[in-house]
């Protein structure tokens, strides 16, 4: 057997067994998309009690605070039917310098929690929070990383957080991972492709060192397969997790990619990666690089060439959006689906936040438009931030958005972000009126039942299919 024999089989025994680590979830994508709230709600009287830390990671529950969740800038109870149990793959934050804010258990009255440090939850992928966690900030208080800052509780020897499952597809599922075939997966590609760049950055960089899921999935030989090319960007994105100024007071949690691979090197390791992978996907324009659209010619020249070798699988790019006439050209090439993100669909919200060089927002609109036009899948990564996303005026700037491109797919992700500090840099004093996260999902499905919600790139199988054909 030869060694690219060799690699489509490895490649298509991992993927194959890697596509079986949940059951049961194609009744779940129908729910989601059928009926938007979807998850395990509180099945039990009460509402769960706030949380504090000690400031040496050990976490407690205060019985005589209910936790209490955030919208905007303001404190506000959280309904019962909104909490579900801490999902898989869920984390808990200390939050140094701030006191947690809950409802006194007697009075129901909001106070503050003095017993230690405010507590926040990670929610893992396919997860969409309701409520930030709900705290007064001290003065001296170090700015938070850029994770996302779910409120969250305890009842009844259990972690809840409000929030909702909206993605039944389970391809970065905490425990579908085998650390020991990511390592044997890295051992056999690298030495496949002893000289291409890309694989040694998507094996030392991403997968080994910030253990990127969608890096250790191409490397268990499964779904979608990150294609990073750009080390430089077009946007100053205040929160920007590959670049941040020396003189900011965050710093970004993983390094940019430093070279502009070629054509030839996209080329060598996606072919096979789309050839032999269960719902197989390629996608330029990782949180580890740029804008790709600044690498669009390259890019192009890699649909091209890919399309020579397999028509199987589906091609995609993450991105801003800034380069209509690009993403054209890639569309005529073969690309089948684009992503762009945004923290708002109004235009003073998003620009003040991406701080775009010579592109605006209607470039994105235009982008997501044209792929539209020529029958390609066009999503938006819309970051979700209780208080700003739930607004009427983001409510009909969305709508207004969905009618003008004819989007086909919302990626709701919570947004990784210090609130304090993204209020204050894009000088939020007041949000305006907000009608909750969870209503503005139902409306924006009751109006629009045909844009699917969910949180990944679907494969081709599943633009086709999508309550039925995904990694279950």
């Amino acid at each position: 057997m030869n060694m690219f024999s060799a690699i489509k089989v490895f490649l298509r025994n991992e993927g194959l067994r890697g596509d079986k680590h949940i059951a049961n979830f194609m009744n779940e994508a129908k729910n989601i998309n059928n009926s938007p709230m979807h998850g395990s709600p509180l099945g039990v009287q009460g509402c769960p009690y706030i949380l504090y830390s000690d400031g040496d990671g050990t976490i407690f529950e205060d019985t005589s605070l209910y936790s209490a969740g955030r919208s905007g800038w303001d404190a506000m109870p959280i309904p019962q039917e909104d909490w579900i149990e801490l999902p898989d793959g869920g984390n808990l934050y200390e939050l140094p310098g701030r006191r947690g804010i809950g409802i006194d258990v007697k009075t129901g009255e909001m106070r503050i929690c003095e017993k230690g440090w405010a507590v926040a939850a990670f929610l893992p992928p396919a997860h969409t929070g309701f409520y930030i966690a709900a705290y007064e900030t001290l003065a001296d208080a170090p700015t938070l990383p850029l994770f996302c800052y779910t409120a969250a509780g305890w009842l009844n020897d259990k972690f809840y957080v409000p929030a909702m499952r909206v993605e039944a597809d389970i391809r970065q599922e905490c425990s579908g991972y085998d650390e020991n075939k990511i390592q044997q997966g890295v051992d056999i590609l690298t030495h496949a492709y002893p000289h291409n760049r890309l694989v040694k950055h998507l094996a030392d960089n991403c997968a080994l060192t910030y253990n990127c899921p969608a890096a250790r999935n191409y490397f268990m030989g499964r779904w979608e397969c990150p294609v990073p090319t750009s080390p430089a960007c077009n946007a100053n994105c205040i929160g920007c997790i590959s670049f941040q100024p020396e003189e900011e007071s965050i710093v970004s949690p993983q390094d940019r990619l430093q070279f502009r691979p070629t054509a030839a090197e996209i080329v060598e390791f996606t072919v096979p990666h789309l050839e032999t992978a269960p719902y197989p996907i390629i996608s330029f324009g990782q949180g580890c690089e740029g804008e790709p659209l600044l690498m669009w010619e390259t890019i192009k020249e890699a649909i091209v060439e890919i399309r020579k070798h397999t028509q199987k699988g589906s091609i995609n790019i993450n991105t801003n959006g800034s380069k209509p006439d690009a993403v054209e050209q890639l569309m005529k090439a073969g690309l089948n689906s684009i992503r762009v993100s945004l923290n708002s669909a109004r235009a003073d919200i998003y620009t003040k936040y991406y701080l775009p060089n010579n592109y605006q927002f209607e470039d994105l609109i235009e982008s997501l438009r044209t792929v539209r036009k020529y029958g390609g899948w066009a999503s938006i990564n819309y970051f979700v931030f209780p208080g700003m996303t739930d607004s009427i005026a983001e409510y009909e700037a969305l709508r207004e958005l969905i009618k003008t491109t004819g989007l086909s797919m919302i990626q709701w992700r919570s947004f990784n972000i210090d609130p304090d500090w993204y209020l204050g840099k894009m000088g939020i004093v007041d949000t305006g009126e907000c009608m909750g996260i969870k209503q503005m999902m139902e409306l924006i499905h009751e109006e629009f039942p045909e844009v699917k919600f969910g949180y990944f790139n679907p494969p081709i199988e599943r633009m086709q299919d999508f309550d039925v054909a995904f990694a279950h």
